[in-house]
């Protein structure tokens, strides 16, 4: 890293890069637990892809038998959205593709989530950018921030990359992983939009008339007696009005507000996330298409006659970039057979769900025997960095366990899992992997963590 004049310096014994929900679980874990955490987020305002990109609801805290398999600090936030009118909870998917999903108004997240940072002395550092990671041998060392006052450099014992992008694992050298395996191509990129004036109900009626035209598994004998929170079909409208994206359906989800729902359906493919230039590209296709997408939800899809876009993203939504190549790397056939680990540290009912990163489909495979599989500690910690671990979209795993990993409900159950190791392993004076993960399980468990 560079030396810059008049540079500044702090320390702390835990910094978490990413204010996404895998930092701030992660950052509130580690501050619960006496650390002295520092919180670095690009944004003004914490939330990640579930403000920014306005990723919404999160799918899902249960498995598809009912099971809920993630607690813990992530259900926590969800009790307090509930206290202050900002989520009714855990709702069932009438998408009918897995058990519950769990709308919450974004405003106030970024409010209780900001709360709850404070009242766990997390030291929060908004609209600061980690643009350079000092590292000595297999050590990071400090990471370089630059906002409007300058830069800063921050050292710490331990780094909790959340950045999504596995930005730190990069800038610090250690080995990391890029999309699919053989062309490195990752799952397209959404830019989600809001529409406001939609008639629901003549949404339902429609859907209870033609049910040949949804999602196979949509639970119809249900949609009378519970509210819509999610909508996938409309096949028929959608093949007819050959809009020029590569989906096959219509996709959104119902909420905050009487009216209003969230459109997943643009897709933005062949781009590189972590590339700046196409990231460029990307951020002005997807809005190309939001107008595409409204105009013929207006034209072509019942209720939607009176519809408006009431709002856009600030940030296109990203499934897949970086990640770290960790001891474990998750795969496909671990999330299948729903394998348990010695290890264990976070568990997750979330299906695999690839958006082809080329073609027009969604790849799904289901989760047998219990409904849920384990996340091991051993994919959350740097192959080569002793003392950085990663949590959220950008731990250990293969591109095909990815796709189930990267779901919200997920990544916070990792950033607690993370935060909450790099605090004991600072007050033990261990590098992370050498903790004993009896210590961290139990210590997970009576904070509540469905392990």
């Amino acid at each position: 890293m560079n030396e810059v004049a008049n540079v500044k310096r702090e320390t702390a014994d835990v910094v978490v890069v990413g204010g996404g929900p895998a930092g701030i679980v992660a950052a509130i874990a580690a501050g619960r637990q006496g650390a002295r955490v520092v919180l670095i987020e690009r944004y003004g305002f914490v939330g990640g892809m579930s403000t920014a990109a306005m990723v919404y609801p999160w799918m899902t805290f249960h498995t598809e038998q009912g099971e809920q398999v993630i607690r813990g600090i992530a259900q926590e936030i969800v009790d307090r959205l509930q206290a202050r009118g900002g989520s009714p909870g855990h709702l069932r998917d009438t998408v009918g593709f897995v058990h519950s999903v769990t709308p919450y108004d974004p405003a106030v997240y970024q409010v209780v989530a900001a709360e709850m940072l404070k009242e766990a002395g997390v030291r929060l550092l908004l609209h600061s950018f980690v643009d350079g990671v000092a590292t000595v041998d297999d050590r990071v060392e400090a990471v370089r921030v630059t906002n409007k006052s300058g830069q800063l450099e921050i050292q710490a014992n331990v780094f909790v990359d959340a950045s999504g992008d596995a930005d730190v694992a990069y800038l610090a050298g250690a080995a990391i992983a890029k999309g699919r395996e053989g062309d490195s191509q990752s799952q397209p990129m959404t830019m989600k939009f809001r529409m406001r004036g939609v008639d629901l109900g003549r949404v339902k009626q429609y859907m209870q008339e033609h049910p040949e035209d949804f999602y196979e598994k949509t639970p119809f004998d249900e949609l009378d007696t519970i509210p819509l929170t999610g909508v996938s079909g409309f096949y028929s409208h959608w093949k007819r009005a050959a809009v020029p994206i590569q989906r096959d359906q219509v996709l959104f989800f119902t909420g905050p507000a009487e009216d209003e729902v969230l459109i997943n359906c643009t897709r933005v493919q062949g781009l590189d996330a972590t590339n700046a230039v196409d990231l460029t590209e990307a951020e002005q296709e997807g809005r190309k298409q939001v107008l595409m997408i409204a105009e013929f939800l207006r034209n072509d899809v019942p209720g939607f006659e009176r519809a408006s876009i009431s709002a856009v993203a600030p940030q296109i939504g990203i499934r897949e970039s970086r990640r770290i190549v960790g001891r474990y790397a998750l795969t496909q056939e671990d999330v299948v057979a729903g394998r348990k680990f010695e290890d264990v540290v976070a568990r997750s009912g979330y299906p695999i769900d690839i958006h082809d990163p080329s073609g027009q489909g969604v790849t799904a495979a289901f989760i047998e025997g219990d409904g849920a599989y384990d996340i091991p500690y051993r994919s959350l910690l740097s192959q080569n960095i002793s003392n950085l671990l990663a949590a959220g979209r950008c731990i250990s795993t293969t591109h095909e366990a990815h796709a189930t990993t990267r779901l919200t409900p997920s990544c916070m159950a990792t950033g607690e899992a993370a935060g909450t190791a790099a605090a004991l392993a600072v007050k033990l004076k261990l590098p992370p992997a050498k903790l004993p993960v009896s210590l961290l399980q139990a210590e997970l468990r009576q904070n509540g963590a469905a392990i």
